[in-house]
């Protein structure tokens, strides 16, 4: 509903209410292979939290067609629930006043575990979280990041294969990021799950996933390896120079307050660059690498007419 300030607007509205339609998922077309990993990515209000519903059935298309693990996500078949799992960083599952284990147990009637097989893959679990101290203790008195290990043991009691995480190290500690990108990296080793993900901190990205999605609104601008995405959005290297950096400003350099000096350019030019330095400065400290993915994922959403999938 659109409605403009004021009570006279408030009351006309009442009986002529105006509509646009927002079109919040539109034409988006993609597949993702077992046990690959995908980063998911988009601006604020690009589609992809609606997109993830779809995926998980909360949401129904109005056209289109959906499958996960060869399920129609929008039928909810106990099947489908028991073949993924959504884990959301700013909602949990775990019942507050209680101890994890409360919702272990739980989780094991819901999906209709057979006891032996959730006795293992729940030890399993406390074994790669490191859940052992926190078992008996309430979840009100856990710390974020000792709760979101228990979240993923919670979420993945029932052995998905297929990994919805949306947001999943909002508000961690930098330790607990780490922690938490090397825990789904190793279960995806293990049990060969595929890992959709979205984030907005690209350390996330980086650590987790090979492949990215980009959404922009709520259509598909860039599928294909976080490789090629930095080469089509960043076409070129970051040349740093840890000290001398005053001495290298007529050839492009930008100096830092730390004495150094960084410059981004075309990867043809690299060699001939590092020439020019060396020459300079034969003692020079160089280093040669990508730009950092937020820094290329901020050129992709500033250049909204580039290239496109």
């Amino acid at each position: 509903p659109v409605k403009k300030a004021g009570l006279r607007a408030s009351l006309a509205s009442l009986f002529a209410r105006e509509h646009t339609e927002v079109r919040a998922v539109d034409d988006v077309s993609f597949r993702i292979e077992p046990g690959e990993r995908v980063g998911f990515l988009g601006p604020n209000g690009a589609g992809k939290t609606t997109t993830l519903k779809m995926l998980t059935g909360l949401l129904h298309p109005t056209a289109g067609r959906i499958q996960v693990d060869g399920f129609v996500p929008q039928q909810r078949k106990p099947a489908f629930l028991q073949r993924i799992t959504l884990v959301m960083g700013q909602k949990q599952q775990l019942l507050w006043d209680v101890p994890a284990t409360e919702t272990f147990v739980l989780n094991r009637a819901l999906y209709d575990l057979d006891r032996t097989a959730w006795q293992q893959t729940l030890d399993e679990l406390i074994a790669l979280l490191d859940l052992t101290e926190l078992l008996d203790r309430p979840v009100r008195n856990l710390s974020l990041g000792q709760r979101m290990r228990c979240e993923l043991a919670a979420a993945l009691l029932h052995r998905p294969s297929v990994l919805f995480l949306d947001e999943p190290t909002i508000g961690l500690d930098v330790e607990a990021q780490v922690w938490l990108r090397r825990f789904v990296r190793t279960y995806n080793d293990r049990h060969g799950a595929t890992i959709m993900l979205t984030s907005h901190d690209m350390d996330d990205v980086a650590a987790i996933a090979d492949r990215i999605l980009l959404i922009d609104k709520g259509k598909v601008r860039f599928d294909g390896p976080i490789a090629e995405f930095r080469r089509t959005f960043s076409p070129g290297r970051r040349i740093r120079v840890t000290r001398g950096g005053d001495t290298l400003t007529e050839l492009g350099f930008s100096a830092d307050e730390h004495g150094g000096a960084t410059i981004d350019v075309p990867a043809e030019r690299v060699n001939p660059l590092l020439q020019a330095v060396l020459e300079r400065l034969p003692s020079a400290d160089v280093t040669v690498q990508d730009p950092p993915l937020e820094e290329v994922l901020t050129k992709a959403f500033g250049n909204r007419d580039g290239p496109g999938a």
